[in-house]
Order: C-alpha cells, then sequence, then structure tokens
C-alpha cells in the first residue's frame, strides 16, 4: 500500500457519510470520449456549440439528433471500468454514499451505484422539445423514421435529457448535489478538472462545512490546489487500490 492511499484509509476511518464527485476522465476510462473529443471524423467540421445548444438544434434539428445518435452509440457499447465498480463498492463500506456526476452515459447505475445524481442529465432519457412530457427511450420512437422523433403525446420534436450550453442544471438535482456536499464528512473527487461551475464548487462547498476531501486524477488540477489530498492517476486504478485497502481495515 503506497503512502497516499494509507493516509486515505487512516482520513476515512469512522465516516458515516461520503460524497463522489466523477467527471469525463471517468467516463473516458470507458472509452467514452470527453465532449469536444467528440467532434473528430465525421464531426470535426462542426461547432461543438451548434450540437449542444438549443438555438443550434433548432436551426438544424436532424444534424443535431444524428449527432447524439452516434453519440449514444457509444455509450451502449461502452461498459463500466474499474472505476465505476469501484465507487459502486464504496456503498458496502460507509452507511451513506453520494454520488453526483458531471456525466451522461448512466455508467454509475450501471455498475451499481444506487444514488447518483446526474448534474447534467443522461443521454439514455429524451423528452419533448417543451419538457412537458419526459423520461422517454430510444425503444419508445423505435417505429418512427423521422429525426428527430415527435412525442407521442403532444407531437413536438424530442430531444436529449441532457443539460445544454445556456441552460440551468436541473433544479431539484443541484439541490440535492449541494446538500449532499454540505453533510457529507468526505468528498472524493474523481476525474473531473474542477473548472466547471457549478460542479467546481461542490468540493470547496464540503471543505467549507468541516468534510475532508480527496482528489483522484492523472494531474494535478484546480481541486487539488486546495483538497486535503491528492490520489495521482486514474479513477481505474487508484480506486480499486483505495476499495481494497479501505476491505483490509474493517
Amino acid at each position: 500500500m503506497n503512502a497516499t492511499i494509507r493516509d486515505a484509509v487512516r482520513w476515512l476511518a469512522g465516516v458515516k457519510r461520503l460524497a463522489v464527485l466523477t467527471g469525463a476522465g471517468v467516463s473516458k476510462e470507458s472509452g467514452i470520449p470527453t465532449f469536444r473529443e467528440a467532434q473528430d471524423g465525421l464531426w470535426a467540421q462542426y461547432d461543438p456549440m451548434e450540437m449542444a445548444s438549443k438555438d443550434g438544434f433548432l436551426r438544424n434539428p436532424e444534424l443535431v439528433w444524428s449527432w447524439y445518435e452516434h453519440r449514444f452509440g457509444m455509450v451502449l457499447s461502452a461498459q463500466p471500468n474499474a472505476g465505476h465498480r469501484a465507487i459502486a463498492d464504496l456503498e458496502q463500506l460507509f452507511p451513506s454514499v453520494t454520488v453526483v456526476t458531471q456525466n451522461i452515459d448512466g455508467l454509475h447505475m450501471a455498475a451499481g451505484s444506487t444514488h447518483v445524481l446526474e448534474l447534467h442529465g443522461s443521454i439514455r432519457r429524451y423528452k419533448c422539445l417543451s419538457g412537458r412530457h419526459t423520461d422517454y427511450s430510444l425503444a419508445d420512437f423505435a417505429d418512427q423514421d423521422e429525426k428527430p422523433p415527435r412525442c407521442p403525446e403532444c407531437g413536438e420534436i424530442i430531444r436529449p435529457d441532457v443539460v445544454w450550453f445556456g441552460e440551468y442544471l436541473p433544479e431539484s438535482t443541484l439541490q440535492q448535489a449541494y446538500e449532499a456536499s454540505l453533510r457529507c464528512e468526505a468528498m472524493l473527487v474523481v476525474g473531473t478538472s474542477g473548472v466547471v461551475q457549478p460542479a467546481a464548487s461542490l468540493p470547496r462547498l464540503a471543505t467549507r462545512a468541516g468534510a475532508m476531501v480527496i482528489d483522484v486524477n492523472p494531474e494535478e488540477d484546480e481541486i487539488a490546489m486546495t483538497a486535503d489530498l491528492f490520489l495521482k492517476g486514474r479513477g481505474g486504478k487508484v480506486l480499486p487500490q483505495l476499495v481494497a485497502a479501505l476491505r483490509a481495515q474493517r
């Protein structure tokens, strides 16, 4: 056991309420490129803002829908990695674990995590443009050829249930994330650069509330500068080591 893992185990001893904040680095280990990395190949000629804004969608709904079909195909073929599974395993070691994620792929739930707050929504869910009818899956439009398909209830075009540029995060989800940050005794931050707000503010909230913050990342980032402990490495490598060490201490 290396020294930083040993320190993390010591600091996590006795913790009952754990929060985990994850970003694109966790999904990348499952082969899902970050948002801007996805603008390659066929899609390199398009402005990312056109693919992830309501205005861009309204200007060319068929194009944007096709881009999301491309993204959905990558998500559908991806599997939870060792980092996802280790985060799910934390539920066996702590009485309360809340996962707050910036990722839209649903892989935390697929790995077995039971309390996941998806700050930016999910590419696995769809809703009508006005947001009145929600919680559709692609299977609900299997009999439609139109791109994008139409809402079965109101006839509006369907969009992914994700947060686009210029949109607010889901109020209830964000409030729960704030509460988890303020109530936790420790927060693990994994695979996020700590620059995208409001997610970047959550570790600072946890710190101000008296929680210890442990940052896991291949390189030091904004969060590492204020965290109590920095564990250098990919989540898929570091987190299984941490879980194994925590189990050995039980």
